[in-house]
């Protein structure tokens, strides 16, 4: 099929207008850039978080005078029965799903490599009162099985998302992290470990996706160094917005120079929603950070 001039412009290629989100840990971060990105285009934009508070502020201070619409919903995507609430609470306002953010995550520094001998390193590694299998199960549980019980719990209202509009398929993005496709020692093991799952999960969801004959996508990004609470270990109260200074430590290891910034990040989330040839794919926005590093 031929388009015409005006399928080239951006406002029909990168059009998420009237289409239904769900952002999970749409609180601040990456969540809230992907929640604004949405919902200033005319999305109606789920965001759920554990904190009512945050949730809130989101909505007050940037779901006010847009295209689209922010809303609030509490709940917790570290267990089935949180998930199972959540699916019931869109089931109840909503026909279909279209879009679907698996933001959620938590970190710990924890493992972190090091030393110059064998009994340096296992003490560093193996020895330290957080060096756990109940950390790395916390980790692993929120990071990696809740994108899987998310993606599977939903499915019925991402087909449907599929449904209603020919020619459209529902999409599934999971946030996961460059730290799962580094192989330096810079790496901290339960983390990287389990984002390196989050990547290889949306490879695996998007093959079975396929094989059943449901068009609904699966894609992950992998972000580099961008501000959010994990970060910054803080957020401005009034915006949950998080701030990294220009000339942040890290940026030394980025060809861009600098972290990363809300338009980065949005401009990305605006692509895999509507790029409907995209599929089972990591998309690193890094500033270049695994030019340095390399990757797995």
């Amino acid at each position: 099929m031929s388009s015409s001039d005006a399928d080239f412009q951006l406002s029909e290629l990168f059009s998420v207008k009237n289409k239904i989100a769900l952002i999970t840990g749409g609180g601040s971060g990456i969540g809230l850039m992907a929640a604004q990105a949405l919902a200033v285009n005319g999305a109606k934009v789920y965001i759920v978080g554990r904190t009512e508070r945050k949730l809130k502020t989101v909505v007050n201070t940037h779901g006010r005078d847009i295209e689209g619409q922010i809303i609030a919903l509490s709940g917790d995507v570290s267990n089935k029965d949180g998930i199972k609430l959540l699916v019931k609470a869109i089931e109840a306002r909503e026909r279909y799903l279209h879009i679907l953010i698996n933001n959620a995550g938590i970190w710990s520094a924890a493992h972190s490599p090091g030393g110059e001998s064998a009994e340096e390193m296992k003490n560093r590694l193996f020895e330290p009162k957080d060096a756990t299998f109940e950390e790395w199960a916390r980790l692993y549980c929120t990071n990696t099985a809740a994108h899987y019980f998310m993606t599977t719990g939903f499915l019925s209202l991402l087909h449907r998302g599929s449904e209603q509009e020919h020619g459209y398929s529902s999409t599934v993005i999971n946030i996961s992290s460059t730290s799962g496709m580094i192989n330096s020692s810079e790496n901290h093991f339960p983390a990287g470990t389990c984002k390196a799952g989050t990547i290889q999960l949306a490879k695996v969801l998007a093959s079975e996706m396929a094989k059943a004959g449901l068009k609904i996508r699966v894609n992950s990004i992998a972000p580099g160094i961008f501000p959010s609470e994990i970060t910054t270990k803080t957020s401005n109260a009034q915006t949950q917005k998080s701030e990294l200074p220009e000339d942040y430590a890290l940026t030394r290891d980025i060809a861009a120079g600098r972290p990363g910034n809300d338009g980065d990040m949005a401009n990305a989330i605006l692509f895999l929603a509507t790029n409907q040839y995209i599929n089972g794919q990591v998309i690193a926005v890094d500033g270049g950070y695994l030019l340095k590093h390399g990757s797995l």
